[in-house]
Formats: structure tokens, C-alpha cells, sequence
């Protein structure tokens, strides 16, 4: 008998907004969080798109010995977490009583490393690195820092799996409670926003070059699309078994039906159909529903030409043409990277639980594969209990999670 997985607190720190009400009303109102960063300009990149984040200051909340361990994802990744434990209900005495576990996916801390670097080639000593410095450099380092601060005694472990590290850390947090190794996993995803995190993305012509409109530069499935914008941020969910909820009497926000993944087994960076197909059937079958129940998908679909029409290929293939509304949210954030797959199970639990479907902003005109989907351009208002969220990454990793309202 296997333990339900059921999520109970949510936290998010986006371009969108700092609070779940705030990013709501970004998601219903199509707003963008993409500007145009002069400084990328001056330091030679091809696109100074990104998403706008402004780095928290944690002076009043966290010691000096607490934050100079804490590169820029790790403060995001502090304040999501944060929230998400307030809105659970879950304080520091329950914590220090019980494990709760931690999976925070995270898959570089690039600007850490390039100061070090600078520091011990114009300084010639090692030691004018600072003793942060190993800490905030390593992959690891959200789950580190978020570890030793909150005192978590469960699982620590930070998932790496390129632009699917958010949504695997939530599906191994399930895959965990499932099976009764522990009864909370606080999970998430994290990515630092500074340009030396993106700079070698940008010198293979990743990222789109429409700089005269940043708000219409990331229109994933439109055939006009020409690169994705970079973004980033933090998104934290506490997951749970549902007996633990009921015995806490928390409020049960949803709950995780299924969790999908596979290895195209192909190319380092170019995405192929048969992979993300593997997942999206894996994750219908571990969720044990019909898949006309599934009443929204939020795309992987970062903008870029190969990525959009392999997973609109997919997606056609496994749950038919033009069946459910399809949107990428990233329409409007950009790609988040480690993050995405965190918060767009965040934006879309938000959409579910207020009974709308964020437009893919920037869709004008279709292309071949994406005119198989039922794609809104604007918001949708719409009721549906169940959703699906595919997040896919460098070097064939997919990972699919199946969402639903709580069912009793």
C-alpha cells in the first residue's frame, strides 16, 4: 500500500512576482517579466535579454555567517522556502521534532566561481577568495545552505538534471513519501539570474535576438520564434503524505497523481520526439488516469525552433490533436532553467485553484506541429482539477508530473 503524495505549501520568487497572489495576477493579466539588461550589452552578448529579479537583501532575516555562504539562487531559493513552510504551517519546532526532507534542483552557481577565479589570478593568493566561497560555488549549494539553516534533518540531496532538475526533485520527493522514507520533502528548483550563469548559452545562439520588444521576444510555439530569454528565481513546494497532512491538520493544496521520466538517448543538445513521448506515457500510467481527465498541460516549450516542434510532436502524438488547452508559461518569464520545472508546477496549481489558463502571450501564428495544439494565446477562463507539467533538458533528461486537486 502506497502512501499518497499530497502538496501543502507552496512559495515563489519570480519575475512575476514575490508572492503567490502577485505571480496569480500576473499569470490571469499575460504579463511579461522580460527586459532588456544594457550591461549584457557592454560585456559583448548577442541578446541582453533576461528576466528582471531583483536579489533579496536577507540582513534583517539571516546572520552575516548565514549569508556569506548563500550565493544569488540560494537567497531565492531562502525566501520561496520560507513561504512555502508559513503557508504549510510547518515551524521551526516541528521541525526540530520530526525529518523533513529537502530536493532542490540546481545545476550551476557560475558567478561564484568566476569571481574566485578573478580574485586568484589578479591577487595571486588563494585565501582572498573568502570562506564563502566554496560553499556558494558548488552545485549543491541551495541544499547546503538551505539545510543548515532550516535544520532539516530528512533527505538533503540537490538534484542536477539541466532545465528538468525542479520537476525531478519534486518527482523523487514523491517517489519517497510514496514509499514511506519520508513523510515530508520540502522541493524545489533554483537559478541564478547573473549574466556569467548564461554567457556561454548566448554564444550558441540561444537566445532570442528581438531586443527591440523584450516582452515579445519569448513566444514559445509560434513559428516566428527565434531563441528563448533567459530567466531564473526560485520555487519551493512542501510535499507530503497525506496521512502526515490529516494528522497535522494542514490544508491540502493538490496532490501528485504521477511522475514520468526517460533519457532520449540521442544528441547532447537537441531534443528528439521518442524521449519526452517515454515520459509522457510513463506519468499517465504511474497517475492511473484516463487521459481525458487531464484538463490543462503546461509546455516545456522554451522558444527555440527543434524544442517547441519535437514537444508539440509529443504531446500530439500521446494525447491527440487540439484535445486540451496547451500553454508554456515561459511565454512570460522566459526560461527559468533549474527552476522551471518548480514553478511551473506552481503556476499552474495557481491557475487550477482559480479557475484560469494563462495565455501563451507572443502565439501569432502557428507553425506546422504547433497548429496540431489547442494553444490560447490570451487567458482562458476555465475549471479543471487535473493538469499536466513537462519540463526536458540538456543531454536527453525528460521528466513529466501529473498534478490534480485533492480527490478526499
Amino acid at each position: 500500500m502506497q502512501n499518497r503524495v499530497v502538496i501543502t505549501g507552496m512559495g515563489i520568487y519570480s519575475c512575476l512576482g514575490k508572492t503567490l497572489d502577485e505571480v496569480r495576477d500576473s499569470l490571469y493579466s499575460g504579463k511579461s517579466g522580460i527586459v532588456f539588461d544594457p550591461v549584457r550589452k557592454e560585456m559583448g552578448f548577442r541578446s541582453a535579454l533576461t528576466a528582471k529579479i531583483e536579489v533579496p537583501d536577507l540582513k534583517k532575516e539571516l546572520s552575516r555567517s548565514q549569508r556569506i555562504y548563500m550565493p544569488e539562487q540560494a537567497k531565492y531559493a531562502y525566501c520561496a522556502t520560507v513561504d512555502a513552510l508559513r503557508q504549510a504551517g510547518i515551524d521551526q519546532d516541528y521541525i526540530d521534532r520530526n525529518e523533513v526532507g529537502l530536493l532542490y534542483g540546481n545545476d550551476s552557481s557560475a558567478e561564484p566561481v568566476v569571481k574566485s577565479a578573478d580574485t586568484i589570478r589578479e591577487k595571486k593568493d588563494t585565501t582572498l577568495c573568502g570562506s564563502g566561497a566554496i560553499f556558494q560555488s558548488m552545485n549543491s549549494t541551495v541544499t547546503m545552505n538551505l539545510g543548515c539553516i532550516f535544520k532539516l534533518k530528512g533527505i538533503n540531496l540537490t538534484v542536477s538534471g539541466a532545465c528538468a532538475s525542479g520537476s525531478h526533485a519534486i518527482g523523487l520527493g514523491a517517489l519517497l513519501i510514496r514509499n514511506g522514507l519520508q513523510d515530508i520533502v520540502v522541493c524545489g528548483g533554483a537559478q541564478e539570474v547573473n549574466p556569467f550563469s548564461v554567457g556561454s548559452f548566448d554564444g550558441i545562439f540561444a537566445f532570442s535576438v528581438r531586443e527591440s520588444d523584450p516582452a515579445g521576444a519569448s513566444r514559445p510555439f509560434d513559428r516566428d520564434r527565434d531563441g528563448l530569454v533567459p530567466g531564473g528565481g526560485a520555487a519551493t513546494l512542501v510535499l507530503e503524505s497525506y496521512e502526515s497532512a490529516v494528522r497535522r491538520g494542514a490544508v491540502i493544496l493538490g496532490e501528485v497523481l504521477g511522475y514520468g521520466f526517460s533519457s532520449n538517448g540521442d544528441h547532447i543538445s537537441s531534443p528528439n520526439v521518442e524521449g519526452p513521448v517515454r515520459s509522457l506515457e510513463m506519468a499517465i500510467r504511474n497517475a492511473g488516469i484516463d487521459i481525458r481527465e487531464i484538463g490543462y498541460v503546461n509546455a516545456h516549450a522554451t522558444s527555440t525552433l527543434v524544442g517547441d516542434a519535437n514537444e508539440a510532436k509529443a504531446l500530439a502524438n500521446v494525447l491527440g490533436d487540439r484535445t486540451v488547452e496547451v500553454t508554456s508559461t515561459k511565454s512570460q518569464t522566459g526560461h527559468e532553467m533549474w527552476m522551471a520545472g518548480a514553478s511551473e508546477v506552481i503556476y499552474s496549481m495557481l491557475m487550477m485553484h482559480n479557475d484560469f489558463i494563462a495565455g501563451n502571450i507572443n502565439f501569432e501564428n502557428p507553425d506546422e506541429d504547433s497548429a496540431r495544439l489547442l494553444i490560447p494565446p490570451k487567458t482562458v477562463d476555465k475549471r479543471f482539477d487535473t493538469f499536466l507539467s513537462n519540463s526536458f533538458g540538456f543531454g536527453g533528461t525528460n521528466s513529466t508530473l501529473i498534478v490534480s486537486k485533492f480527490r478526499g
